[in-house]
């Protein structure tokens, strides 16, 4: 637990970054608590990776700071930089180099020295890549070289870890054994800030969450209070009969022969009065299943990126 004093893992002030016209961030404020397993999300273009970039000084800011654990990025950015790991989302690598030759340069580039190869020795086990410790980088496959980009990320056991979209393409296997260390190392202290378009995740793993819409915070709230906060819920039908009545119309999400799923306002829609309403027009319900709205739901509510899909 860290002092109340203590600065926060990442602290952002007035973040503003543009591209000639176009601003990819417009005034972000926001802080990361310590210790905290934190997600970032948003659709395509709300300017996650730009603040990602900024957080690791790999561009200037047009307004605004940025500190990682008090040391500012641009002012302090070896001191920064020593604090943060990032795993990137694109696969950038040397395609020459071993393995783990290459996580030994890596650490080199932080100070770390022989000290340190016990720990990549061990980054190795439990990313299931001591049997390629000697291949080199171009002759592994996406996922192996998606390890191995993790393990750069962590060779120099930063307090602070931030992970782009770190499981996207990748295989099962890889995810869990990724989402198993990473709880791992966030039970010893271990901040994460991750960034995912699998909201499942996000919901499973997120202690709090920040929601990115063109370029500015649109919801920053603990995951379990920004659910429940929204007061609506999901009922799925099975009809069989007349269509669905014009007056249920405009609550439909997703429609599939045979299938519909209705997006209920509970303070006025009531699941009982939807089923009157049904029975008055002569529809027979023949399987009928309600759910809660998930962290995917919220996502779609508040940036519109995309529609709910209706689960088997």
């Amino acid at each position: 637990m860290s002092s109340p004093s203590a600065p926060p893992a990442i602290e952002i002030r007035g973040l503003q970054k543009h591209y000639g016209r176009v601003a990819a961030l417009a005034g972000v404020d926001l802080n990361i608590r310590r210790g905290e397993f934190f997600g970032l999300l948003g659709p395509n273009g709300a300017g996650k990776s730009t603040l990602i970039n900024l957080s690791a000084g790999l561009v200037r800011a047009s307004a605004g700071s940025v500190a990682v654990l008090g040391h500012d990025t641009v002012r302090e950015y070896r001191a920064a930089r020593r604090n943060l790991g990032v795993v990137p989302q694109e696969l950038v690598f040397d395609p020459f180099f071993r393995v783990r030759d290459l996580l030994r340069i890596q650490a080199g580039y932080y100070g770390c020295g022989r000290e340190f190869w016990p720990w990549i020795d061990e980054l190795l086990e439990r990313l299931d890549l001591m049997d390629k410790r000697g291949a080199t980088m171009r002759s592994l496959s996406g996922g192996m070289k998606r390890r191995v980009l993790i393990a750069q990320a962590l060779v120099h056991k930063p307090p602070v870890v931030i992970l782009d979209e770190p499981t996207a393409g990748v295989d099962v296997e890889l995810r869990r054994t990724l989402w198993a260390f990473l709880r791992e190392l966030h039970r010893q202290g271990t901040t994460v800030v991750l960034t995912t378009h699998y909201l499942e995740e996000a919901q499973n793993l997120c202690e709090r969450i920040a929601i990115l819409d063109h370029g500015r915070v649109c919801a920053l709230e603990d995951t379990a209070q920004l659910i429940a906060r929204h007061p609506f819920r999901f009922l799925r039908l099975n009809l069989n009969g007349a269509g669905l009545p014009d007056a249920l119309r405009g609550l439909v999400v997703h429609e599939a022969p045979g299938g519909v799923e209705l997006k209920l306002p509970t303070a006025t829609h009531p699941v009982g009065r939807v089923l009157e309403t049904l029975r008055a027009a002569g529809c027979t319900v023949e399987d009928i299943h309600t759910r809660e709205p998930t962290l995917e739901d919220i996502f779609v509510e508040l940036t519109g990126e995309a529609k709910p899909r209706l689960s088997s």
